[in-house]
């Protein structure tokens, strides 16, 4: 068995009917380079060889009520693809607004705890084609965020994936085997009895944390503050409805305005998302006075020898969407997210990974039920949005033999921050993931189509 570590349980303890932590993909796929030709029953058989060597595709969780610590996962000796792989079509004409509706519905379908915490759905019938004569399929893949972040999901796709299309199955590999339920609780109290050593030796990193920041607070020096953002169309309670959209760049084109304006990819990335946000709110007479604020995941993978499948931290990020013009905005995001990162690099790695061991269930349970059920989620956002840029392969992709064309990746959304934006890189170009709840963003595609109109007034002044 592998025990979940505090910050992999703890989207399992923030999880609600309303809140699914599941984290998703929509791949857009060229069945013409499948080996023999797509059918679903070659492409069932070729995903079965596949995860005879990912374990942890065949992993699912298990606990004991005399358990004092975190649940653990374990082998599924009854694991069938069957009951992860699912099959569906598009209706005419197989539109964008057809497929975005059908991954909004899948979106919002909480995943089976009983089971290994994933699903693929095949989508046939994109854009009205034959499948079987060469046309184009969506694969929508959901994986519980317990499981994944983005670098640990991103390396289990490229594990799915491989870069030729004939590329020959890896070898099986072996899972992390079984527990009794005398096991899991026997372990369970060993590493519940060594919390206070844990807490005494954690408390030194974190009184440097503040101290820190607080030196840092003093010279101006700080990312923007939880709870300072401002009340946005997305802050609020949110339903367990799920509404997508997505749009694609050139990467080339992204470069050109990094190039020229010597920022980051990623600075460019969030000017972007800045831009598109100020434009969606002023045409609605709802953009605040004072800047946006998101909370960018940052990963700590090879900065913290803790075990777990989630190493993330995260900084608050200043939007600047009070700034007008183009240029000023992305100079602007680019000067803040320069002492953002100083500011998150100053806080150990492993800190927040080392604190969530000390939460129970029970306190993430009940603080999330009383945060929803409070105007807070409207009048005090911890943060607006969730925005994560995920670096992605540049070599060809294939999925089981049929090539990616796109791959659009969807976070999670939380009750006070229904928006999360996620962009990809992938062979050339940027896909931009939307994920939202219709009762907050019920129009969320006019903000997708922004992206391409905010990338050509930077590339206009880059030139």
């Amino acid at each position: 068995m592998q025990r979940l570590t505090g910050l992999d349980a703890s989207f399992l303890y923030l999880e609600t009917p309303t809140q699914p932590l599941h984290v998703c993909s929509i791949l857009e796929l060229d069945t013409s380079t499948m080996p023999g030709g797509y059918t679903f029953g070659r492409l069932r058989d070729a995903l079965e060889l596949r995860l005879a060597a990912m374990p942890e595709f065949r992993e699912k969780l298990a606990d004991n009520p005399l358990n004092l610590d975190h649940p653990v996962w374990v082998d599924d000796k009854d694991f069938d693809v069957n009951r992860h792989l699912h099959r569906i079509a598009l209706p005419p004409p197989g539109g964008r607004a057809e497929l975005s509706e059908i991954c909004g519905h899948i979106a919002s379908l909480p995943l089976d705890r009983g089971r290994p915490l994933w699903e693929m759905w095949v989508i046939e019938g994109v854009a009205g084609t034959d499948c079987q004569r060469g046309g184009r399929l969506a694969v929508m893949t959901k994986v519980h965020h317990a499981g994944v972040d983005g670098v640990t999901g991103a390396n289990l796709m490229s594990k799915l994936c491989s870069t030729e299309p004939d590329a020959p199955t890896p070898e099986p590999a072996a899972g992390v085997g079984g527990a009794s339920g005398w096991q899991i609780a026997g372990g369970g109290l060993i590493r519940w009895a060594s919390r206070p050593l844990q807490l005494a030796a954690l408390l030194p990193d974190t009184v440097s944390s503040v101290v820190s920041t607080l030196r840092k607070a003093r010279d101006g020096q700080t990312m923007a503050r939880p709870f300072a953002a401002p009340r946005s169309a997305f802050n609020g309670k949110i339903t367990g409805r799920r509404n997508i959209a997505y749009s694609e760049l050139d990467l080339d084109d992204i470069k050109k305005v990094k190039n020229h304006f010597g920022v980051k990819v990623n600075d460019v990335v969030m000017a972007l998302v800045s831009g598109v946000l100020r434009q969606y709110l002023a045409e609605r007479n709802a953009l605040p006075d004072s800047s946006l604020v998101a909370m960018v995941p940052v990963s700590v993978h090879g900065k913290s020898d803790r075990p777990g499948r989630n190493k993330v931290s995260g900084m608050f990020a200043t939007l600047h969407t009070e700034l007008s013009d183009p240029v000023q905005r992305l100079k602007a995001i680019a000067d803040a997210n320069s002492v953002a990162k100083q500011h998150s690099s100053a806080i150990g790695a492993s800190l927040l990974q080392d604190w969530t061991q000390f939460a129970a269930p029970a306190v993430f349970g009940i603080a999330m039920r009383l945060y929803a059920s409070s105007r807070l989620t409207e009048t005090m956002p911890v943060h607006n949005l969730v925005v994560s840029n995920v670096p992605g392969p540049q070599a060809p992709l294939y999925l089981l033999g049929c090539e990616a064309k796109a791959m659009f990746p969807l976070g999670p959304i939380f009750h006070g921050s229904g928006l999360n934006i996620t962009a990809m890189s992938l062979h050339g170009t940027l896909n931009i993931g939307l994920i939202s709840c219709p009762e907050l963003l019920p129009d969320l595609w006019e903000m997708a189509d922004e992206f391409t109109v905010g990338l050509e007034e930077l590339l206009v002044a880059a030139r």
